[in-house]
Order: C-alpha cells, then sequence, then structure tokens
C-alpha cells in the first residue's frame, strides 16, 4: 500500500542505478559561488546574518538608522530635495474622495463634508508628513482621536507620532507578556495588531523627565494608524526607506568638500618665491613663510636669485561631476527615482528618454498612493463615517442605514504629460474607439467625471446666455499627426525592446 511512498522516499526515487545496485550510493552535489566563503569575499559578507526581520530590525538598530537619516536630511541638499519631491509626487494636493453608492445625493453630500473636514484637519499636509517620515524613519503612526476644535460637525482629528514614541513599557510587563509585544505593538496568535503602548511625550525632549508607568498609553489598533511598507515575512516595524544610500550621501558630501578645500588651499596663496640656487649660493636672504605686498597693475621685481610662481589648482577635476552623477543615480535607485528627478537636471535628457525613465518612477507613485489609501485613508474615512452617522440629520437616512462597506474611491493629482497635444489626440482616438471612459480620463487627471461635466454644462448653458458659441474642436488623431521627436520615438522604441 506504502510502496509509492518508500519509492519517493528513496534517494534514487525508486530507480536503482547499477552502482547504487552494488551498494554505492550517487549523491550529486550542487553549488552556488555565492554560496562559497574564500578569502576575497570573506570581509564583504562579514555582516551577513541569519537574524529574524524583528531581530534584525531591533529598537536600537532603527534608533541609530533614523538619526542618521535624519541628520543626513536636514543636512544634505539632495537628501532634503529627494524626500520633498517624492512627498510631493505621491500626495500633491491631497487626495479626494468619490463616493459610490446609489445614492447620488448622498455621495455628493458626503464628498462636500469629507472634503470640508480635511481641509479644518490639514488631512493633506498631514499626509505628506505621513510620507517624509516613512522615507526618513521607516514609519509613522496617526492616532484617530476627538479633538473638540475641529471646526466642523465631524470632530475626528488624525495626531501624527513619531516611531520613538512607540516602545515597550518593560516594567509594566511580566515576561510571559513580553513574548507578544514587539517593540510597543502587542501581538495576537496570528500576528495582527492589537494594541499600541504610546510615549505621552517624546523620548527626545529636553525637558528632564524619566519614563515610568504613567508615562505609556495604552491604544486599541481600532484607533490607531501604522503606515509602513514591510519587506520581510513577520516584520512588525519599519526602517528608513533611504538606509540602503546613507553611506553614499555621507561619501558624496565628504567628496564635495574634499574637492573644496583642495580647491580653497590652491587659491589661498597669489603666488609662490622660489629660488633654483643652493643653499649657500649668491642669493638676497628671504626669511622662510614671509609674504610680499604687491600692488594690482604693477610690474614687480623679485630678490636677487629668486622667482615667483604660482600655485596650479588641481580640483574640481574633470571627472567631478561625472562622479557626482553616478553617486546620485545610485542614491535614488532604492527609491526608484529617475537622475533628472532626483538632481533636478534634465540637460543630458531627451524626449523618449525622459519618458522611458520616467515609467517606473510614476508607477512607483501610483502604488504608493493605492498602499496610503488602503493603510491610512480607507481607516480615515472609516473612522469619520461611524462618527458621521452618529449625528443627527447630518447624512441622509440612506447612508446611515448602510451596513456594508461604503463603495469609493480616491483621486490623486494627475501626472501632467509632457506633450499636452499628443495626449489629447491619443485621449479622443481612445473615445472614439470606444477603448476608454469619460471617468478613467478624467481619473487620470486625478478629476471626477460627473463634476466636470456638470462645470461644463454650466459653463455651456452661460455661454450661450450671453451670446457667445463654444466651439467643440476635437484634436486631430494621433495616427494623422506626425511625432515632433520621431527620432526620439524610434530610440524609446529601440531601448524599450
Amino acid at each position: 500500500m506504502f510502496k509509492w511512498l518508500r519509492q519517493l522516499a528513496s534517494p534514487t526515487g525508486g530507480r536503482l542505478s547499477s552502482d547504487a545496485g552494488r551498494g554505492r550510493l550517487l549523491v550529486v552535489r550542487g553549488k552556488y559561488d555565492a554560496s562559497q566563503t574564500t578569502h576575497e569575499n570573506r570581509r564583504h559578507w562579514a555582516n551577513a546574518d541569519h537574524l529574524s526581520a524583528n531581530a534584525a530590525t531591533s529598537a536600537e538598530v532603527r534608533r541609530v538608522l533614523r538619526s542618521r537619516a535624519r541628520y543626513e536630511i536636514a543636512n544634505n541638499s539632495y537628501a532634503k530635495g529627494i524626500i520633498l519631491t517624492l512627498a510631493n509626487y505621491v500626495v500633491g494636493t491631497g487626495p479626494r474622495l468619490q463616493m459610490l453608492t446609489d445614492d447620488p445625493d448622498a455621495n455628493r453630500l458626503i464628498e462636500k463634508e469629507f472634503s470640508r473636514w480635511a481641509k479644518a484637519t490639514g488631512l493633506a499636509h498631514k499626509l505628506r508628513t505621513m510620507r517624509i517620515a516613512q522615507a526618513e524613519s521607516g514609519e509613522v503612526f496617526a492616532i484617530l482621536a476627538t479633538n473638540p476644535r475641529i471646526e466642523t460637525r465631524v470632530q475626528l482629528d488624525v495626531k501624527l507620532v513619531e516611531a520613538d514614541q512607540v516602545a515597550t513599557p518593560v516594567s509594566m510587563l511580566s515576561p510571559r507578556e513580553r513574548e507578544s509585544v514587539v517593540d510597543g505593538i502587542v501581538l495576537d496568535e496570528f500576528g495582527n495588531p492589537v494594541a499600541y503602548f504610546v510615549l505621552r511625550r517624546h523620548p527626545g525632549d529636553n525637558a528632564s523627565w524619566s519614563v515610568g508607568r504613567d508615562e505609556f498609553e495604552p491604544l486599541p489598533a481600532e484607533s490607531v494608524i501604522h503606515l509602513f511598507r514591510p519587506e520581510r515575512p513577520g516584520q512588525s516595524r519599519g526602517i528608513p526607506e533611504i538606509t540602503p544610500s546613507l553611506s553614499l550621501f555621507a561619501m558624496l558630501r565628504r567628496y564635495t568638500l574634499a574637492v573644496l578645500g583642495s580647491a580653497e588651499q590652491a587659491a589661498l596663496p597669489s603666488g609662490v618665491i622660489y629660488t633654483d640656487g643652493p643653499a649657500d649660493a649668491e642669493a638676497a636672504q628671504v626669511e622662510p613663510m614671509d609674504t610680499v605686498e604687491m600692488d594690482r597693475g604693477t610690474w614687480m621685481t623679485m630678490p636677487s636669485g629668486w622667482k615667483i610662481g604660482q600655485v596650479k589648482a588641481e580640483q574640481p577635476t574633470t571627472v567631478y561631476g561625472d562622479f557626482k552623477h553616478e553617486v546620485i543615480n545610485e542614491i535614488a535607485r532604492c527609491l526608484n527615482m529617475p537622475f533628472n528627478i532626483a538632481a533636478g537636471n534634465s540637460s543630458g535628457y531627451n524626449y523618449a528618454s525622459g519618458r522611458l525613465d520616467h515609467q517606473a518612477f510614476f508607477k512607483a507613485i501610483r502604488i504608493d498612493q493605492v498602499f496610503i489609501g488602503d493603510v491610512v485613508l480607507d481607516r480615515i474615512l472609516d473612522a469619520w463615517l461611524n462618527e458621521a452617522v452618529l449625528i443627527e440629520g447630518y447624512l441622509p437616512q440612506s447612508v446611515r442605514t448602510l451596513d456594508a462597506e461604503f463603495p469609493h474611491q480616491w483621486f490623486w493629482d494627475g501626472l501632467e504629460h509632457v506633450d499636452p497635444q499628443k495626449e489629447a489626440a491619443a485621449q479622443a482616438t481612445r473615445l472614439q474607439s470606444n477603448t476608454t471612459t469619460l471617468a478613467a480620463e478624467f481619473a487620470k487627471s486625478g478629476l471626477d467625471w460627473e463634476n466636470e461635466l456638470q462645470q461644463r454644462a454650466r459653463e455651456v448653458a452661460l455661454m450661450r446666455e450671453l451670446g457667445l458659441t463654444p466651439t467643440q474642436t476635437a484634436p486631430t488623431p494621433a495616427a494623422e499627426t506626425a511625432p515632433p521627436d520621431a527620432e526620439d520615438e524610434e530610440e524609446a522604441d529601440a531601448r524599450a525592446a
């Protein structure tokens, strides 16, 4: 009955070779070059370990990485610009809500009131701060709480908390309880967060205070939003997204300062007086390191036996710009950001190469926006609706009686095309061939198609009332227009292939 299992478990899968049949077992051994430890690679792999995701991102490791990342961003112009650019691309002017229930009037009311609440609480600004903190510290926490100073009927507020304030109160927990806590996060048996321990004040405050029992505030998971992107299974806390490039930022600053220092040293003396004669030769006596004053625009004579020469500046060399280019390109790669956006310089780009390099970056931006929508915005909307339905007469009855999740979607700022005329022609072609919809085309620009059509209808009606005839001129289809950069398009197709 179990013959097939014994055959499967045998080293040869049930088929014995002639050597194996005679008692000799043939073992096939394979290996990978990267798994071998040699004198050449021993030092390179010296820091490789077998730690788990949570052990590798321990509290002390994350504290050091956060402090160094914050220092570099605060003092490095490229680091600051890259992080700000990333946050501006992802968040932009902020997300916009579109409700998709069967009640159009309720949809418009909820969208209007949520937009008013988002403006009152500065939601877009807080989202940008959260995205910056995610890149700088690896994670950020947001607490959903009631704020009576919010000037809207729904007084929900989003309070941001740095990663340093979420920690484990060792003195408050027994050894058995600590097993289920990962640096301030209480996990259940399935690895789901059930509670968070949050310090009431930042541990880096200048005020002299000690962390005690009263300084920790246990909060349920329902009121805490934890924004971070896990990179390993079982990872509970995040590390800065710029961690792989921290040493490169330091290298870039050191090299720039070294080049500047060398150039300054060469530029400091106006000239150097030297002699070819031996020490006992006939020459005027000149004190070592003495200075000679010179008037501008005049000729001068040197002491007998002495000549004047100027120090030749060797820095910066011709490879200075190339070195910075490669380092910035490597720095931006861990953020899926192309060089021209990271450096703020597109002088070496043409139309086609710019579009190709931006595709991966724009894809990463859309993924980030969906991630923030799922992790942050959906939680905020759910909390806002739960509070709004409790206010008598605030929302329509059709919404108050819904038990299921409210269907909705989030709109973000659209990404502008580098050639608006060509994009408009392509859009017209897609609409004429029924391969797209108005909703999809408006969504690419971060707009609600219903609102835009209603606004356009009001504009057309007013123009007719004033005796103005609107001209509905459709752009020429893309197939009938010659691309302005035909060579660039061919180059792009060749690079893509």
